[in-house]
């Protein structure tokens, strides 16, 4: 903290530095601003942005519905969905809804449930056990903590592409496209320009002291 000081002072001081002002709370008062360069502060709040939506993930609940006879198959792509979900980091609610006579046989209900959460243990716990809402069962699915979460066999299968094409590029002497060399991005713009020296006076500008600290945040 540099503490208060007029907003002249404060350019100043940014451009001594070589780094912009940037005001980062404007409803305050006085407003506060930091002493950092542009392109590193964006750089900062779209990687906060990104934590964000990772825990938006958590909060998002889908809902996955069964059926007492449902076909295999069916079964094994609504697994898959809900595989492909949990590794998201999204809440599944599993539904199976009884029809007619379906409700003197409600274990076989209870039996389809049991089996699509025990298939989907390594992705995911049961909140609570399977409860018989109406005519339905009901169990709501959290996703595991990655470190102890089976990795998705869908992304498992891609890994392995990706290394053979990897390989058979090497084999014929091309460098694989994840290994090209990026493209030169242009540098970021500063909102503030470093003053020009005047070709009539002779004294170099101030060069940036190395010791000093450029994230200081000042208000103006």
């Amino acid at each position: 903290m540099l503490g208060v000081m007029p907003l002249g002072d404060a350019i100043t001081l940014a451009r001594s530095r070589a780094v912009d002002l940037v005001e980062i709370a404007p409803n305050a008062t006085p407003p506060v601003c930091r002493l950092i360069a542009f392109g590193k502060y964006r750089y900062e709040l779209a990687k906060q942005e990104k934590e964000a939506r990772k825990h938006q993930h958590a909060n998002k609940v889908k809902e996955i519905q069964l059926s007492p006879n449902i076909d295999p198959h069916d079964f094994a792509v609504k697994l898959q969905h809900g595989v492909d979900f949990l590794c998201e980091d999204m809440k599944v609610k599993i539904t199976l809804r009884f029809r007619g006579r379906e409700m003197a046989h409600k274990e076989l209900g209870f039996q389809q449930v049991e089996k699509f959460v025990q298939n989907l243990t390594p992705y995911g716990h049961p909140d609570a056990p399977p409860k018989l809402i109406g005519k339905g069962i009901n169990v709501m699915l959290s996703p595991l903590p990655r470190a102890k979460r089976a990795k998705n066999p869908r992304q498992a299968e891609r890994d392995i592409e990706l290394a053979a094409e990897r390989a058979a590029a090497a084999a014929n002497g091309q460098p694989p496209e994840d290994d090209l060399p990026p493209e030169e991005e242009s540098p970021e713009e500063s909102l503030e320009e470093s003053p020009q020296e005047s070709p009539e006076d002779p004294s170099p500008g101030r060069e940036p002291d190395s010791d000093e600290s450029a994230d200081d945040e000042v208000t103006a």
